[in-house]
């Protein structure tokens, strides 16, 4: 079998599918279900099926590709990442293993080989929080690791309903019928930008995943009173505003003090009422994200947050409100697809890293349902999430090209 990856056609195909943004070029924003992802979604099915696939959508929008092998009934074996982003990201989260595993397909198709065990090409539905607050969507819905139910009641910022969203895009059936059967995958594999400046720092063109960070994410509502902003003596002000400062600090101390690099917390959101310079605030929205690779340390910096809310609320005289969204267990990637992955460096004589995901994707919740690992590639800097975000193209073709050698493997 020879293989070769068709480098200056995934390229082009990268830089054409960041053309269909809502964000001017270099940023990409895609948020699932608008237009735009429709129209992504609608591009990426017609290379799909250029590339001799048959296609298929699940009531949530999970996109299926299939080459299928030459025994259908066995368990397929996946690949396939996401094309959602969040705005003003890059053009590399997610694309590289939609895409570079669609050329994947295609280079063992060109190389005469033929599986055993279908292939399959998976784009997942939202990625992203970015419309409903909730991460992997379309993964959580097809491990079982989120209801039919609970994801009816997901809202937009809009106060848009999941039914009424997915119905728009023209989305049909009951999510109910998205969750995969436990045998539907032999084994899935994931590549994807690092996303963390490791593999460069090291020189190193390749990362092989053995676990995915556990993560944990809460919406935190502060309420105080307001009023006007010379009229309300310190002593008698219950701002929202500055119990929120003093709270976001607390939860940065918590993860600092679990006593591991491993352990990241961050508040990416605070929403300010009314938001007028001459009025104390007396609303504050926060929202958290805390993740490590152990569960109990995870749960500890929680805890932590927990006790903290309660000091600050008594200290500032304000209500303080946490809603769990998720809490997620860490994931321990497969040995069989581990060692597949592991094989194919060693066969095409490229260097790895056996190394941790602290970002975590949609193949944390494939891993309830089917042996799972990933493949990471160098991203210039570390950077992801902003449009400076770059991999190489020769990194890209590496990835790939390893990508394709242990999905032969997997599938034979």
């Amino acid at each position: 079998m020879n293989l070769e990856i068709d480098r200056g056609r995934l390229i082009s195909e990268i830089e054409a599918l960041a053309a269909i943004s809502d964000a001017d070029p270099p940023a990409v924003t895609r948020i699932v279900f608008t237009p735009t992802d429709l129209k992504a979604r609608a591009w990426l099915r017609a290379h799909c099926e250029d590339a001799g696939l048959t296609v298929r959508q699940d009531p949530i929008g999970n996109t299926f590709a299939r080459w299928e092998g030459a025994d259908p009934a066995a368990p397929a074996v996946g690949t396939g990442s996401h094309i959602d982003a969040i705005p003003n990201a890059g053009k590399y989260d997610g694309v590289v293993g939609v895409l570079g595993g669609l050329e994947a397909i295609r280079a063992l198709r060109r190389s005469g080989f033929r599986p055993t065990n279908s292939i399959e090409l998976l784009v997942f539905t939202s990625e992203e929080p970015t419309r409903f607050g909730i991460g992997c969507l379309g993964s959580r819905l097809l491990s079982g690791s989120l209801t039919a139910e609970a994801a009816k009641r997901l809202k937009d910022s809009a106060d848009e309903s999941m039914e009424d969203v997915r119905g728009n895009a023209g989305l049909r059936g009951e999510l109910g019928e998205v969750k995969l059967p436990e045998d539907y995958y032999k084994a899935f594999v994931e590549l994807h930008i690092e996303q963390g400046p490791l593999l460069e720092r090291q020189q190193t063109p390749l990362g092989v995943v053995t676990s995915i960070a556990a993560p944990a994410s809460m919406r935190i509502a502060i309420e105080g009173a307001g009023g006007h902003a010379g009229g309300v003596l310190m002593p008698d002000r219950r701002d929202a505003l500055c119990a929120a400062a003093e709270f976001v600090l607390a939860i940065e101390n918590a993860a600092r003090s679990s006593g591991a690099v491993d352990t990241v917390a961050t508040v990416g959101i605070c929403e300010v009422f009314p938001g007028a310079i001459n009025s104390i605030p007396s609303r504050v929205r926060l929202s958290a994200d805390i993740r490590d690779i152990d569960l109990e340390r995870r749960d500890s910096v929680i805890k932590a947050i927990e006790n903290a809310c309660s000091t600050i609320s008594a200290k500032r005289k304000v209500a303080i409100h946490i809603e769990l969204l998720n809490a997620d267990a860490p994931a321990q990637c497969a040995l069989s697809v581990v060692e597949a992955l592991s094989n194919a460096c060693r066969k095409h004589q490229q260097k790895f890293l056996a190394m941790v995901s602290r970002a975590y994707h949609d193949s944390l919740f494939m891993s309830r349902i089917a042996p799972t690992a990933m493949l990471f590639i160098p991203c210039c800097n570390g950077y992801s999430h902003r449009p400076d975000e770059y991999a190489s193209p020769e990194d890209i073709a590496c990835g790939t090209l390893v990508l394709a050698e242990a999905l032969a493997t997997l599938s034979a």
